[in-house]
């Protein structure tokens, strides 16, 4: 026994387990970026790895055939070294560790993992966990080799090594879960800090919510107000208690007028969250879909989760056609200003809105339809927050494109639509309506539409068929394409101008084939690492 206790063997195992440590952290890069693109959600997570086209689970089966086959060859080739043959047989993992993380990483993330200080802390969990999981099982396998002394199984002692790769998509879950017990309580207090500094300040909350359209209102919204007011707005799609905490904590409130805070929601409750960290003053809704019906359950849950603002805020205004919706609410309810005159087009639309029946002419380069319906409830707060109607007017046009919700680059002479952000089924049909609009080729790519629960097969077929008439679709994926290509198919669509390809790779050589100067191509919905 003295022998399996000694330093030496000790220090073989400290070293085995700080390197497959490094290894595997390595090798786990992408699924932590998974995991941080899912709200750090292990149910989530896990949800995510059992999907075949995601082949997570296959690789690592592969990776750890080829650690097997590596490890036993070069072990037993040395097996005349006595001992050392299987520390020398764990050249096989230096070999193939390494490449699995190079070959996994050339395929990069479309949200690329950001190293923020929760993520740091969770790798270090994950390395930490990692370590002690290696360092046990090369104890255990020099236990096994100092009791059995067979000379074979001396070689071979650290081939079982090969099934840790299998572990990791459980080892990430679980060190994300021991991280909690941390972060949990952490961003407890990060949001209550939020909430009294919010409580003790002078300024203004605007609320938003919806299915569809939410960033873009929030941001149009943002854009005409900063013509007369100080306006601060949560950045990007933060609409969690956490991404309202670090707009409130990360500024200084007697610098703004104006908060606008995004508020999203998958589940009932969520909503009301939001407004007790935030209650705002006046709330906007800009509409209702079936937008992660996957979560909601129901439609019906879906009004009640946006409704909830409702009951925190002192004044709505609510898209038209849904006002209705929220009737039983007691609160104020307007809904945005009159629209008319309407011509859209390629270069943007022109219109006319009315206030308190004084009508003014403006110009927008935002595209479709839609966008002038939610410039119209983002000038509707604006009137009631004290712009004149020529103010609001005149703020329309210096309004700019906003990020992946249909925004017009120019790529030479060819139009890229990009409306990558996770799009809904009254966006889909309005950015393909715009896509209609411009000259030359049409081409759309698009992964189907997500998050719509028992209506998402439904929606997809309907959404196959109004790709008809496009010059040529690409469909990327695998789980949701299906329904989209038989719609299209079944609708009367030229089989000849619809393809499947399984990533975006794929996806832009096929563009290079059929892609000539004047024609535009709309991507349609986020083509994301999770779905």
């Amino acid at each position: 026994m003295g022998i399996f206790i000694s330093i030496p063997k000790t220090i073989e195992c400290i070293a085995v387990a700080v390197v497959f440590a490094a290894l595997l952290s390595g090798c786990a890069y992408r699924l932590c970026g998974i995991l941080q693109s899912l709200g750090y959600g292990n149910k989530k997570f896990f949800v995510w790895a059992k999907k075949k086209a995601n082949v997570a689970f296959s690789r690592h089966v592969l990776l750890t055939l080829l650690c097997v086959l590596s490890t036993a060859v070069i072990g037993l080739s040395f097996s005349f070294a006595g001992e050392y043959a299987g520390i020398i047989g764990l050249a096989g993992y230096a070999i193939f560790l390494p490449l699995y993380i190079w070959a996994d990483n050339r395929v990069a993330l479309r949200v690329p993992l950001s190293f923020t200080p929760r993520m740091k802390r969770l790798y270090a969990v994950l390395a930490l966990l990692t370590a002690v999981v290696t360092y046990v099982s090369v104890t255990l396998l020099n236990f096994a080799d100092y009791v059995w002394g067979s000379a074979v199984f001396s070689s071979l002692r650290y081939v079982p090594l090969s099934l840790l790769p299998l572990l990791l998509i459980p080892l990430v879950a679980a060190a994300n879960g021991l991280a909690k017990i941390y972060e949990v309580p952490r961003n407890r207090g990060y949001i209550k800090k939020a909430t009294g500094k919010l409580k003790n300040s002078q300024i203004t909350v605007v609320g938003i919510t919806g299915s569809f359209g939410k960033t873009s209102t929030k941001q149009i919204l943002a854009s005409m107000l900063s013509k007369k007011y100080r306006v601060l707005s949560t950045p990007r799609s933060h609409n969690t208690p956490l991404g309202l905490a670090l707009s409130i904590n990360s500024n200084d409130l007697n610098d703004y007028d104006i908060f606008i805070a995004e508020m999203g929601a998958r589940h009932v409750g969520d909503i009301a969250e939001l407004c007790e960290l935030c209650p705002p003053k006046y709330a906007l809704i800009t509409g209702i879909c079936p937008q992660h019906l996957e979560s909601f359950g129901s439609e019906e849950n879906i009004v009640k989760a946006k409704g909830e603002i409702l009951s925190s805020c002192g004044e709505a205004v609510i898209t038209g056609e849904y006002i209705d919706l929220f009737k039983a609410y007691p609160c104020p309810k307007s809904t945005a200003a009159a629209v008319s005159e309407i011509e859209c087009g390629k270069d943007g639309s022109n219109f006319s809105l009315t206030f308190d029946g004084k009508t003014v002419k403006t110009h927008t380069k935002l595209l479709g339809a839609h966008a002038v319906d939610n410039i119209a409830l983002a000038a509707s707060l604006c009137y009631k927050l004290g712009m004149t109607a020529e103010e609001i007017a005149g703020a329309i046009p210096e309004i700019d494109y906003i990020e992946h919700r249909l925004q017009l680059i120019k790529s030479g002479d060819v139009n890229i639509l990009d409306d990558g952000y996770n799009s809904n089924v009254k966006g889909a049909a309005a950015a393909i309506e715009v896509l209609k609009s411009f000259d030359g080729k049409k081409i759309v790519v698009t992964p189907g539409l997500v998050e719509l629960g028992v209506l998402e097969e439904s929606e997809n077929y309907a959404l196959g068929q109004k790709l008809i008439g496009l010059d040529y679709v690409i469909l990327v994926g695998e789980r949701l394409v299906e329904p989209v290509k038989k719609g299209y198919i079944d609708g009367g669509g030229d089989a000849e101008k619809i393809v499947t390809v399984l990533g975006l790779p794929a996806a832009q050589e096929k563009l290079k084939e059929v892609l000539s100067s004047g024609d535009t191509v709309l991507f349609l919905n986020d083509l994301p690492d999770v779905y």
